[in-house]
């Protein structure tokens, strides 16, 4: 029996993102006695919760050859304004009115600051057919900018228990942010698998003049989806406020290159048309683990950034050749 590579490369495409995972894990465990603890698994899930959340927006939009490079000014910009509204609401002095915000409130108007940035590049790059890259890089710096300007450059503290619980506490022994980042991807898997937008989006991805001539809205979709991209970076945003306790000027600095590291590793095609939900997934379980053993093992953060730079090119390269292989 001539038994070689090319016999098994399918399941090990299949899998690759299992495998790296295992290998990953097999090694941290090695080199840190810390890493197989069960603080530090809950430690890493509640870590991964805001990437996960971020990277299932970046998905969909990968899904349809695009790109969303201002999800971590979105983040910020989203969590800034939730927090300045919770803690400070809104004065009218010249007309002797204070508007205030309960907490549902902000957190309302926190996710549609995101929603509506998200729509504004759909716009963007279906009214004037701007490339994906340029629209969401311009809103990268407008809402940094933004950011900056509501929040003077100051952080926003002392936001209150009830809005810390969602990012620190927990249900039925279980952290808040995983429960929130489940949600969001059994929502999307259902999204993706089971409705008609779900073959949509893919067919877009697959050939967007196909799907035009198939009777597929191309801007409708499109809309919908950065839409979401905006409004899951606004949930990130969220969870990293009301974890910290505070509303950082420059948060989510990077975080875009994280959630397209999860994505790309989880198997999505930055062609589009090819990838899943529950691949980012476990991308950004990859991210996380990674993230915490350099923690763990005392690596300098300049180093770090290294590590996942090369990660990164690591996995576009083998998307490259994967993609080849099946052509």
């Amino acid at each position: 029996m001539n038994i070689t590579l090319q016999t098994y490369r399918p399941a090990l495409t299949r899998f690759q993102s299992l495998i790296a995972l295992f290998v990953l894990c097999l090694a941290l465990s090695i080199l840190s006695d810390k890493f197989l603890t069960v603080a530090n698994f809950w430690n890493v899930l509640r870590q991964i919760s805001v990437n996960v959340c971020i990277s299932t927006g970046m998905t969909l939009v990968v899904l349809t050859a695009g790109i969303d490079l201002s999800v971590g000014s979105v983040l910020a910009l989203a969590g800034a304004i939730t927090a300045g509204l919770l803690r400070n609401g809104i004065p009218l002095p010249s007309a002797n009115l204070f508007i205030g915000f309960t907490l549902l409130g902000a957190i309302v108007v926190g996710i549609l600051t995101g929603s509506v940035l998200g729509w504004f590049n759909g716009w963007a790059i279906t009214r004037f057919n701007l490339p994906p890259f340029v629209a969401t890089l311009a809103m990268l710096t407008i809402a940094r900018g933004l950011t900056m300007l509501w929040t003077e450059g100051f952080p926003i503290t002392g936001l209150g228990e009830s809005f810390t619980y969602l990012g620190t506490g927990w249900l039925l022994g279980i952290p808040v942010p995983v429960w929130v980042s489940a949600l969001i991807v059994a929502l999307a898997v259902l999204l993706t698998n089971k409705t008609r937008i779900g073959r949509y989006i893919y067919a877009i991805g697959g050939s967007e003049s196909a799907a035009r001539l198939s009777g597929v809205n191309i801007t409708r979709t499109k809309l919908m989806v950065y839409t979401l991209s905006g409004a899951l970076a606004a949930v990130g945003g969220l969870l990293v406020t009301s974890r910290l306790d505070s509303a950082q000027p420059n948060a989510g600095i990077s975080y875009e290159l994280d959630s397209i590291a999860a994505v790309v590793i989880g198997g999505a095609s930055l062609s589009g048309g090819r990838g899943s939900i529950l691949g980012t997934v476990q991308g950004a379980i990859i991210i996380g683990v990674l993230n915490n053993g350099l923690v763990l093992l005392n690596v300098s953060p300049f180093w770090q950034q290294v590590v996942k730079g090369f990660v990164i090119l690591l996995a576009v390269i083998i998307d490259k050749s994967n993609a080849k292989n099946e052509a």
